[in-house]
């Protein structure tokens, strides 16, 4: 019986990701990948029989862009010379009188393409400019570096750890527009609660609002789909704790992946979420990592796990409360002083605060707490052992440019700790049961992207500190943000005001 008559979609063959085949003969491990040098690189180029080689970098928001060159355009020189691009063609990047800008690849990025027919090596790169050769200061990868840089000079670490948990939602179909008449969304997923009423074959074993969480199959139908991300991002050199499905209807996973030093974590969250997006590509299906796609059902957000440690000793460990050091407790001091501010980058999208609004297990409250999900800051207790002791951000969502949101964390943190914030009285309870009364002595997280660029413009001297972040990048940041997406959206009708208003 064919697929139209069934109305079921084929299981998708394995394969190893290459329309040509093509296997490598040489796999690198992260450490090896680690100590690779340009001459290495084209040793690895060669041993694999390369065709093309992918240089990608990120832009001032947080998507990759990219191009390709032929093996053959591969030398040592590209690692300290660069290769050109057109920088006024990228957002809030040079004008188009100074577009001229270079790519200079890293060699320690380079890892097997995994979605390209002919043999392709890919490389992540750093952006300088022409005349100077100097780092491009909105590059958001440099702009990670010296924070890393700039927490080493304080003397108060050498290595800073993150470990986001991104969430997001595979989705079979996706359309939406926006035109001066009209203006829609609709998604759809065979998982969404919604089909169980669906004529024709309907097998069922959905999960409903809010029950998303940890089902086996058949209510989880993308195990095989999430096994073979796994896949991908193992051979691509980032290691993988867990997969699952996670709380909302309609698909919503999440990837675990094991915490890195900050730049290196920025690199493989923007590895994780192209690797997501076109194992979902092979499947017929869409991935988004919105923070909040669907009306009534939880969000994707981004836990991020950090410490501090020097020279190879925990930092954050101790005997204070929850078994943590006073110099943890100021870093949760700066964070949560700060959190109005960094949330401009952290949640850097108007989409972003329909995720923190009370009632979705979304942390809106600006408190700290051990094992509490329902505060901002949390204190994970799954082990005693000083090398496990760190703190959990919960407010920022997998929207955000990870190299500008770590650092922006990182700098707040460290503010904490150079001034001594001792954060407020931890809040050993259910947030989310709290009084109205009560609800209103903790301090919550901005209500709108607007309020966030606000609170950034007033504080931030915090983020200038070292020169990490730049006023030239916070105003491009704030006004872009403005301009382009808060009064954007202001100006648009809703299709609810329709249901609203229309009859008025």
């Amino acid at each position: 019986m064919s697929e139209e008559k069934t109305g079921l979609k084929p299981r998708r063959p394995a394969t190893n990701g290459y329309a040509s085949g093509y296997v490598p003969s040489v796999v690198l491990t992260p450490e090896q990948r680690m100590r690779l040098t340009p001459k290495g690189v084209l040793d690895f180029a060669k041993k694999n029989n390369f065709e093309m080689v992918d240089l990608k970098f990120t832009d001032f928001f947080g998507t990759w862009q990219h191009f390709s060159i032929p093996v053959s355009e591969l030398n040592e020189a590209l690692f300290t010379e660069g290769t050109g691009f057109d920088g006024s063609s990228i957002r809030r990047w040079q004008m188009i009188d100074e577009s001229d800008m270079l790519v200079v690849p890293d060699p320690t990025t380079a890892i097997v393409e995994p979605f390209t027919a002919l043999p392709t090596l890919s490389l992540l790169a750093d952006v300088r400019d022409p005349i100077t050769l100097q780092p491009y200061t909105r590059d958001p990868r440099y702009v990670a570096k010296k924070a890393e840089d700039y927490l080493f000079k304080t003397g108060i670490a050498d290595i800073s750890y993150f470990g986001p948990e991104a969430e997001f939602f595979i989705f079979d179909n996706i359309r939406y527009d926006q035109k001066a008449y009209c203006g829609y969304y609709f998604i759809d997923s065979d998982e969404g609660i919604w089909n169980s009423g669906k004529e024709g074959v309907n097998s069922g074993h959905r999960p409903r609002h809010k029950e998303g969480y940890f089902p086996t199959s058949p209510t989880d139908s993308q195990v095989d789909i999430r096994a073979e991300m796994v896949r991908e991002m193992e051979k691509a050199g980032i290691i993988v704790e867990k997969h699952h499905h996670e709380v909302s209807t309609a698909g919503q996973a999440e990837i675990d992946m094991r915490f890195d030093s900050l730049t290196r974590m920025a690199d493989n969250i923007m590895l994780y979420k192209y690797i997501c997006k076109n194992v979902a590509k092979r499947y017929g299906k869409t991935v988004t990592f919105m923070p909040k796609p669907i009306f009534e059902d939880n969000g994707s957000g981004m836990h991020v796990h950090q410490s501090l440690w020097k020279k190879k000793e925990p930092l954050f460990a101790g005997k204070e409360y929850s078994g943590v050091s006073k110099m943890c407790l100021y870093y949760i001091g700066g964070i949560l002083k700060h959190a109005h501010a960094i949330a401009a980058f952290t949640n850097p999208t108007t989409n972003s605060y329909k995720r923190l609004v009370p009632g979705y297990e979304a942390p809106v409250n600006l408190a700290h707490s051990s094992r509490n999900r329902s505060s901002g800051v949390r204190i994970p207790m799954y082990s005693h052992q000083p090398a496990h002791k760190r703190i959990e951000v919960r407010f920022p969502d997998p929207a955000c440019n990870p190299y500008f949101g770590f650092a922006a964390m990182l700098m707040a943190g460290l503010d904490g700790i150079q001034n001594k914030i001792e954060p407020p009285v931890p809040m050993d309870k259910d947030l989310y049961e709290l009084s109205d009364q009560d609800r209103k002595k903790v301090p919550q997280m901005p209500g709108s992207l607007e309020q966030a660029l606000n609170a950034l413009e007033k504080d931030n001297a915090f983020l200038l500190k070292g020169d990490v972040f730049t006023k030239d990048v916070l105003d491009s940041w704030i006004s872009y943000k403005r301009v382009k997406e808060v009064d954007a959206l202001r100006m648009r009708p809703h299709p609810y005001e329709f249901h609203l208003y229309y009859d008025i």
